[in-house]
Order: C-alpha cells, then sequence, then structure tokens
C-alpha cells in the first residue's frame, strides 16, 4: 500500500489535533518544496535516522531503441539517489525497534 500526502495530513491531524488543518498542510507543502528546492541546486538533502537524497547526473550516452534497433543519442540527465539510514534499515528488518 502506497502513501499519499493524504494520508500524511491525516495522520498529522490525528496526531497534533491543537493544529488546523490547514496549517499542518502548509506545513508538508514547505517541508516537501524545500527538499525539491535543495535537490534542485545540486544540494544533498539528509534527515537524520531515515536517509538521505542527493542529486547525481547521468552522462550522456548512446542508446537503442529495442524496436527498431535505431541508434539513439541519450542526452545528460539528473536522478536522485536515495541512500536510508541505519537506523531506518535496522527497524525494517526488525532488528531495532524505535
Amino acid at each position: 500500500m502506497a502513501i499519499v500526502k493524504s494520508k500524511i495530513l491525516v495522520e498529522l491531524s490525528e496526531n497534533y489535533p491543537n493544529f488546523y488543518k490547514k496549517d499542518l498542510e502548509k506545513f508538508l507543502d514547505i517541508f516537501l518544496y524545500e527538499i525539491i528546492n535543495s535537490l534542485k541546486k545540486g544540494n544533498r538533502v539528509e534527515l537524520r535516522d531515515f536517509g538521505m537524497w542527493e542529486c547525481r547526473t547521468q552522462a550522456k550516452r548512446t542508446s537503442r531503441n529495442p524496436k527498431t534497433g535505431e541508434k539513439i543519442e541519450t542526452p545528460q540527465k539528473k536522478y536522485i539517489h536515495f541512500k536510508m539510514a541505519k537506523e531506518l534499515f535496522n527497524f525494517i528488518n526488525e532488528t531495532k525497534k524505535i
């Protein structure tokens, strides 16, 4: 089951009933925007005990269309690399409780 932004907002509003839902939504929007903006600038984003995101560059290369076999020049592009923290790894693998 995937988690979506609306479910995160429901969880936040249940855990923090003193905050308005619109304020929590604004907080979540700002939080996600800052992560995206930092990655776009080429900065690394690290959340302790969770993981780290960084923007990496894939070099330009010659690829092939699998249908026709035609060679295509694929331009340089950026992608996001995520590395989970040891604490998250241990929690997922049930070797440590949070």
